[in-house]
């Protein structure tokens, strides 16, 4: 039987733990050839094994996603390979820290915003043609509900995640009339060791998993996805929030 995403290349970034890697097995188990990007040689490897195993191919790229001329390596990587690209998971995230936003370091700041904002710009500059090239190219990108909550001493994630909507919906504007679909996720609260790092006396077996969000990444990358330039609101079942001027 024909899987739904055969034939079709997704890279996926963060994708050695958490949702990253929940994302790329659901997306291999479907059909789709994994590029599977994080930091550590070691646990990709451990993802490839896993994918290997329900049948599934990936293709691992160690790379530090601050290093912005290994993404640009990428794009051209995968032109010269597959010519295209249909999916485009930007899943890698970091905190920083909780702190008010006026003791923030400046190291701090600039990681938070290299990793969560200037990285997932530099693989729309990349990658941008060959989600264009494909017949159903589709960018999706994780966010979060401190975006639009702007809550005490979240300030730098906060911001971080704010600025990241502001370019995904851009960029859904500027596809507005190409195949392309850009959508965001807002996943709420799973069990991850980023929310383990924020929140550490909750007990996690009181939230969902990033298994139980996997499919719903699933159905946003598929050819038959129709929105764009929406957020994906997993804890309210997957309604779709269009972002308003203020009134």
């Amino acid at each position: 039987m024909q899987k739904p995403l055969s034939n079709r290349v997704a890279v996926v970034t963060g994708a050695s733990r958490g949702i990253g890697r929940a994302a790329a097995l659901a997306l291999a188990e479907a059909g789709a050839h994994i590029v599977a990007l994080a930091r550590t040689q070691g646990a990709l490897e451990s993802l490839d094994d896993e994918i290997r195993a329900i049948g599934g191919s990936a293709t691992l790229v160690p790379v530090n996603l601050k290093d912005l001329e290994a993404i640009d390596r990428l794009g051209a990587a995968i032109y010269e390979r597959w010519g295209k690209l249909d999916i485009l998971l930007g899943n890698a995230g970091i905190l920083g820290e909780l702190a008010p936003i006026t003791h923030i370091d400046q190291p701090v700041w600039d990681e938070v915003m290299a990793i969560n904002v200037t990285a997932n710009y530099r693989l729309l500059r990349s990658l941008d043609p060959l989600l264009r090239a494909s017949d159903a190219g589709r960018a999706i990108f994780l966010t979060s509900g401190a975006a639009h909550k702007c809550t005490a001493y979240w300030g730098v994630y906060s911001i971080s995640k704010a600025a990241l909507e502001a370019m995904v919906r851009t960029y859904a504007a500027e596809t507005v009339t190409t195949p392309v679909k850009a959508m965001l996720v807002s996943p709420g609260p799973l069990r991850t060791s980023m929310r383990r790092a924020a929140m550490p006396g909750e007990d996690p077996l009181t939230l969902k998993t990033p298994e139980e969000l996997a499919p719903h990444l699933v159905k946003l990358a598929l050819p038959s996805w129709r929105e764009t330039g929406k957020i994906y609101d997993f804890p309210q079942g997957g309604k779709l929030l269009t972002p308003q001027m203020p009134a």
